[in-house]
């Protein structure tokens, strides 16, 4: 679990669930996903990332990334969304989102996710659809460079910085990684009725907005039935429509 010592003192006073999210985040969105499901109280804090209001020395204080989701459970930052809901799914375990019989599994999608956000996700969205939006003026990507001291972030982010674009490598990267991705899914709905087994879970959880944004980003999920399918049974959950569609209604309109 990634936990941190934030250079923001005053955090640890906080009681309760606090959430430093943003609407059209998917990373932010498993983790409100996964709030509704287990139905507990939290008190958010709306990061507008498209107002770059995460751009901030106040919030980098709180997150060294200046990335969202934070998580501040009882005092404590905990930071990296996949391990977040495999903690509030330990700290509040009814209903049950990783059942033992399929936990390896379960384990291996969020994994999977967290290793694919910058080498596939973030590249296939910020290329297609996001970049443009986001695109800093000098004088941000002076205070983000002087704020920013994660590695993974400051090359990432140089892909799109000033006059530079991704490259067709790093697009044509990310889609074989998110094919292969996407058809192993194809092959456990093939199955199950969830990424996470028979029942709905973690797994579902942490895929449902990667989904979200590489559809409303232009990602072609024609080839994939089983998963077309399994988005529409998704939507019908409350914790889909209060976890991502109240806070972004459709990505292809962001």
């Amino acid at each position: 679990m990634v936990v941190i010592t934030p250079k923001d003192k005053s955090v640890a006073a906080l009681s309760g669930i606090h959430l430093y999210h943003g609407d059209i985040s998917n990373c932010s969105m498993r983790v409100r996903m996964t709030l509704e499901e287990k139905g507990l109280d939290w008190e958010s804090h709306h990061i507008d990332l498209k107002k770059k209001e995460n751009l901030d020395e106040g919030y980098f204080a709180i997150n060294p990334n200046g990335l969202v989701p934070t998580m501040i459970h009882e005092g404590v930052v905990h930071i990296e969304s996949n391990e977040i809901i495999a903690y509030l799914d330990e700290a509040y375990p009814e209903p049950p989102l990783r059942p033992a019989a399929h936990a390896d599994a379960i384990d291996t999608w969020l994994a999977r996710a967290a290793d694919l956000h910058v080498k596939a996700v973030k590249p296939y969205v910020y290329a297609t659809k996001m970049a443009p939006k986001l695109h800093k003026t000098a004088e941000e990507q002076e205070l983000y460079d002087s704020l920013q001291t994660n590695e993974e972030l400051i090359e990432f982010h140089a892909k799109h910085a000033g006059d530079s674009q991704f490259s067709a490598d790093d697009i044509r990267t990310a889609v074989e990684l998110l094919d292969a991705a996407f058809s192993d899914a194809e092959e456990v709905l093939n199955t199950y009725d969830w990424l996470s087994g028979e029942k709905f879970g973690l797994a579902d959880i942490s895929w449902l907005p990667i989904h979200f944004v590489l559809v409303g980003s232009g990602y072609d999920f024609d080839r994939f039935p089983k998963v077309m399918g399994w988005i529409e049974a998704a939507r019908q959950r409350r914790s889909f429509q209060k976890g991502i569609l109240e806070w972004c209604q459709d990505f292809a309109d962001v």
